[in-house]
């Protein structure tokens, strides 16, 4: 099947394979060891490895500069880009600079408040939030315009996608926010992280209700626990996130040497009943410093080899 597209990512959803996509942290530091390292570990079972931006607004070797170093392995990144940190002349910038480098695919966030992290008298831009995001890179590769209305020579040609978080608070707007981020121009949503398996799929049932999941490609998130530990902290600390009792007291059951065996095991019977949900296309399987277990997730859970497109 012959696609019009630099994406890979994007020629594997639009052939109808399930895509599988993973995500680097850089370091806190300019040693590109950290990300190569990760990368490898993770290369031959992905279609594309997501690299975040300054997460939890901590500073960090920055997303564009990481996304080379995965270029130069031959690999496909996933530019992630928060609003918090650019006005939007720094936005288009940025843009330009991964597209100048043939980085075809981006994530458009609005970024975790600075207070989280190690500059917390640091200022908030959001000149533009990030359903503005979405539709400046559609603008700048749809139409070849800046935001100012001159022309781009040689525009970014980037598969564009956002994020979604099907368990925030209040529930009852987030298939209407998903909607949004739709008619902004998105073309592929990424979720967080997934443990309340009933409340996602009620979330993709009213998303198909509304024929959401025929105009987006929908990509569920998950990621592995370490520990008993571990899930009582994303449970009780981590905003907007939903771990279930069952889910904690399944790893507190059993002996410390043995959670982190289970925590894969819940992460691949996650996957195994979610392959069954109308409209999830893929899975984006974010494994926390614990790069070297994606390819045991991959594998179990029938999703290697990945195609060739």
């Amino acid at each position: 099947m012959k696609l019009n597209t630099p994406s890979k990512l994007e020629k594997i959803l639009k052939s109808g394979h399930i895509a599988v996509t993973s995500e680097v942290g850089p370091p806190r530091g300019s040693d590109p060891d950290a990300i190569t390292k990760k990368a490898e570990m993770i290369k031959n079972y992905v279609d594309a490895i997501n690299i975040t931006d300054n997460q939890t607004s901590v500073t960090r070797l920055c997303s564009l500069a990481a996304c080379i170093r995965l270029k130069l392995m031959g690999l496909e990144p996933v530019l992630q880009m928060v609003t918090r940190d650019r006005n939007r002349i720094a936005l288009q910038s940025d843009i330009l600079g991964a597209a100048s480098f043939d980085i075809y695919n981006i994530l458009c966030l609005s970024g975790d408040h600075q207070s989280f992290g190690d500059c917390g008298s640091g200022q908030n831009v959001h000149d533009l939030d990030s359903m503005q995001l979405i539709q400046t890179v559609r603008r700048m590769r749809d139409e070849g315009k800046f935001l100012g209305g001159d022309d781009i020579g040689r525009p970014p040609q980037m598969f564009v996608g956002a994020a979604a978080n099907p368990f925030a608070d209040p529930f009852e707007i987030r298939v209407p926010r998903l909607a949004k981020k739709i008619a902004a121009g998105v073309e592929f949503i990424q979720t967080q992280c997934i443990y309340n398996l009933d409340k996602f799929e009620e979330w993709m049932k009213l998303a198909r209700d509304r024929g959401l999941h025929e105009k987006v490609f929908i990509l569920a998130g998950l990621t592995p626990m370490k520990s008993a530990g571990m899930a009582r902290y994303m449970k009780n600390k981590v905003p907007g996130m939903d771990v279930p009792d069952e889910v904690v007291k399944r790893l507190s059951d059993i002996p410390k040497e043995k959670q982190a065996e289970e925590g894969i095991n819940i992460c691949i019977e996650s996957i195994e009943r979610l392959k069954g949900v109308e409209g999830v296309r893929g899975f984006h399987i974010m494994a926390i410093e614990w790069e070297e277990k994606v390819s045991e997730i991959v594998k179990r859970a029938g999703l290697y080899p990945r195609p060739e497109v």
